[in-house]
């Protein structure tokens, strides 16, 4: 483990040296990988260091007692034994997931995807309990939640939302989101008291930085139109709202959440290449079986991974077999518990992929 630890602390002392040089500050695409590369390193750095010292210690606590020759001095030596063996085999398992190479996207900020699925308008005001529950959970972290375009439902909700989430490693935690969601409960259309599913599909993107992907605007046809639904007069009547057509893909992606023009521009075009960057990562995915392998973030968007059960106030997610009964706290946000398992089960297979090697 030490030996390991010690070709990380060599690459951290060089990327530390590296970031500060004049012809990597001005490389933009390197300055940013080397500064996510340091970041991780030094957590592992961090952990070395705690681990160097334990072994040093247990040496230490060892000698003194083989000494023999102070009571008092054998006794605190076998406490500080006692104390470094228990917090050793804990601080092992956690350099051993932190050594897993992280995927690159986990880090990168998304645009999340919610379409209204089968269910007509319950469908509609389920995608809506699915944003309002994503944005609490994301304010919770701290995470800035921004509108990029929406359609909304007749009965309420949304036939579909789309959103940004920027802020620290937010696709490594959105990711499991991906795939259908099913709701049971009563519509409040329903006059019988019958519960009704429905469902919802969620799609998470890493948001792609302009140089991971060549977007030639050559390429991209833009149309500015008028706003369409609330926001006032100005928004009405003011040629802000974006739609792109990007030909080679025949992709259509609109903002109207802004009323300049420009910052509709702007989030459109960060849109369109995250959704290029996925289809890339999509192929990535299907070539890389190891990946494919996981049951938790899998990639396939038309599995149905969790179910709402109103009447029961039950909540189960179906790739880990997990239920809990906390549907109206889960709703309110507090989704962390299920992404915690979710990361446990995939950290898990990620350990035993890499002892296979």
């Amino acid at each position: 483990m030490l030996e390991k630890l010690q070709i990380v602390k060599q690459r951290f002392d060089e990327v530390n040296d590296l970031i500060i040089q004049p012809d990597i500050i001005a490389d933009q695409k390197r300055y940013v990988q080397l500064n996510k590369e340091y970041k991780d390193l030094k957590t592992l750095v961090e952990k070395r260091d705690v681990y160097k010292e334990l072994i040093d210690n247990i040496a230490e606590a060892e000698e003194i007692i083989s000494d023999g020759s102070d009571a008092e001095m054998v006794e605190m030596a076998k406490m500080q034994l006692d104390e470094a063996k228990d917090a050793l085999p804990l601080l092992e398992e956690e350099i051993k997931l932190l050594l897993i190479p992280k995927d690159p996207e986990d880090s990168k900020n998304v645009v999340v995807e919610l379409r209204a699925g089968t269910g007509g308008d319950e469908a509609s005001i389920f995608a809506g309990d699915l944003h309002r529950m994503y944005t609490k959970y994301c304010e919770g972290r701290g995470w800035k939640v921004s509108i990029v375009d929406y359609s909304e439902g007749t009965s309420g909700g949304f036939k579909e939302m789309i959103f940004e989430v920027s802020g620290e490693d937010v696709y490594g935690t959105m990711k499991f989101e991906a795939g259908v969601h099913r709701v049971q409960r009563v519509p409040q259309t329903e006059t019988q008291g019958r519960v009704h599913t429905s469902a919802a599909t969620v799609m998470v993107l890493p948001e792609a930085e302009e140089f991971d992907v060549e977007l030639d605007m050559n390429d991209v046809r833009i149309e500015r139109t008028t706003s369409t639904g609330p926001g006032g007069q100005s928004v009405n009547t003011t040629y802000s709202a974006i739609r792109l057509h990007h030909g080679p893909s025949g992709l259509v992606v609109s903002c109207q959440d802004q009323k300049s023009s420009h910052k509709n521009l702007e989030k459109a075009l960060k849109v369109l290449r995250s959704r290029l960057y996925d289809k890339e990562l999509e192929k990535k995915l299907a070539a890389d079986s190891a990946r494919r392998k996981s049951m938790v973030s899998s990639g396939d968007r038309s599995a149905k991974i969790r179910t709402y059960n109103y009447p029961q106030g039950r909540v189960t997610d179906h790739r880990i077999g997990l239920t809990l009964y906390d549907l109206s706290n889960i709703m309110n946000g507090d989704i962390q518990k299920i992404l915690d398992e979710l990361m446990l089960v995939e950290n898990t297979e990620k350990l035993k992929e890499a002892s296979e090697f």
